[in-house]
């Protein structure tokens, strides 16, 4: 037994399903939390939360939920922010979660000390011990494009992160640039309170409806998942979607560049009907911002007076030090994605990007480290941990190329690895905890 407290840090899904785990190996721990409630980003109008006011999965519920607390049947396959974030304080309530956390909590630092032991700040004081585990989310510090597009530009720019409902959007020509999920949401919101929207991608994407077949996109998937290898799966998936909606081009959309399950998918149901509405122009990449206008790589110059940048997140830890990130947060070699390779008693739970939900993802994470932590589960000798890490590197930059190939994880394959590895015990050669 540990005679201190584990230090989880934050209190979004990853934190919660962590405590949860601990509490469940009757490991003593404590969550750490800047907010003011559980439920990080899912919170609509909490600090630092990016969830907008027509937010909804783009995940279906049962391939969302966590395995051990199933969300209401009768909720819509694919809920809103607010059913999301009353799902999570109800899973903190249901397991007496709070009790563990304390909100108010910004840590500032984790330093690991000369017992290999940790100390974690905060504004208010330090804590002393065994382990950490940061369970705080990538998607918190929004990324524009580095260098900015040249030219100068006098309209209005803001990056999603800050996005939260229609009305910043009214009345306004609209320029949104990206192409992943909230791309396409705030372009569709776009499209009928704005007096022009435009969509520029760099690149192409596959867009999948929410619906296949007359179930939700991402069962299908699933149902595949356990019986072909993702190559085939792709094929498969590609061609149902070429019947169902055809080619991308189809709809002035950039092909592709890359397959089907070789990126995260972008799931919507409007997008595609209001391109053919003639309620969203599609244009290429940015060349250059010009006054009142863009110039885009096709010749096209468009008057824009609000530009949404769509760009993502930059995956930022600023309390750990450097030393302890290596080539940097988003390249950072972790045993399953968890298991930091020299430093005993790091780990991270949610440091990864899944073809699916997150949720599940977590939870089997968060499973992964109670087992470890209670000494049920036991890790491979380090160069046996270094060599499998390299090896998912290498499958994951053949998959998913040069986009941060460390952080991929495919959903389904790996709750099979995760589900797997906690079957192991301990056996001799193994590294014990502590």
């Amino acid at each position: 037994m540990l005679d201190k407290p584990v230090v989880v840090i934050g209190a979004g899904p990853a934190g919660l399903a962590t405590v949860k785990a601990l509490r469940d190996r009757h490991v003593p721990v404590v969550c750490l939390d800047a907010g003011e409630r559980p439920g990080g980003l899912w919170v609509f109008g909490a600090p630092g939360s990016s969830a907008y006011r027509t937010l909804h999965l783009n995940t279906s519920r049962t391939r969302t939920e966590f395995a051990d607390f199933p969300m209401p049947a009768d909720w819509p396959d694919y809920p809103d922010h607010e059913h999301i974030a009353g799902y999570l304080a109800a899973y903190t309530d249901a397991f007496g979660l709070a009790e563990d956390i304390r909100h108010g909590e910004t840590v500032t630092a984790v330093t690991r000390d000369a017992d290999e032991s940790w100390t974690v700040a905060t504004a208010t004081g330090t804590w002393r011990t065994p382990a950490v585990v940061v369970a705080t989310g990538h998607n918190a510090v929004p990324r524009r494009p580095e260098p900015m597009y040249p030219g100068p530009f006098g309209g209005e720019s803001l990056h999603s992160h800050d996005y939260r409902a229609p009305e910043q959007l009214a009345g306004r020509r609209v320029l949104v640039v990206g192409g992943g999920n909230s791309a396409m949401d705030i372009a569709v919101d776009a499209s009928y309170v704005a007096v022009s929207t435009l969509l520029s991608l760099r690149r192409g994407v596959w867009i999948v409806p929410k619906y296949l077949l007359g179930r939700p996109a991402d069962t299908l998937n699933g149902a595949l998942a356990r019986r072909l290898p993702w190559r085939l799966r792709q094929r498969v998936s590609e061609r149902l979607l070429r019947l169902a909606v055809g080619p991308p081009q189809r709809y002035g959309l950039p092909a592709p560049a890359h397959g089907f399950l070789q990126d995260h998918p972008t799931l919507s149901d409007g997008l595609l009907p209001r391109i053919t509405h003639g309620e969203i122009g599609v244009r290429p990449g940015i060349e250059r911002l010009d006054g009142d206008a863009v110039c885009f790589t096709d010749g096209r110059r468009d008057p824009v007076d609000l530009i949404v940048w769509c760009t993502g997140y930059r995956v930022d830890l600023p309390f750990l030090d450097s030393a302890l990130l290596g080539p940097g947060a988003d390249r950072l070699p972790l045993y399953r994605r968890i298991f930091h390779l020299d430093a005993p008693g790091l780990f991270f739970v949610g440091l990864m990007q899944s073809t699916g939900a997150a949720l599940p993802v977590v939870e089997a994470q968060a499973r992964l480290v109670g087992a470890f932590l209670a000494g049920r589960y036991a890790l491979p000798p380090p160069a046996a941990q270094r060599a499998d890490c390299d090896r998912h590197l290498r499958a994951a930059t053949r998959r998913w190329g040069s986009r941060r190939p460390a952080m991929r994880v495919d959903f389904d394959a790996y709750l099979a690895e995760a589900a797997a590895e906690l079957r192991r015990r301990p056996a001799e050669g193994d590294v014990r905890w502590r």
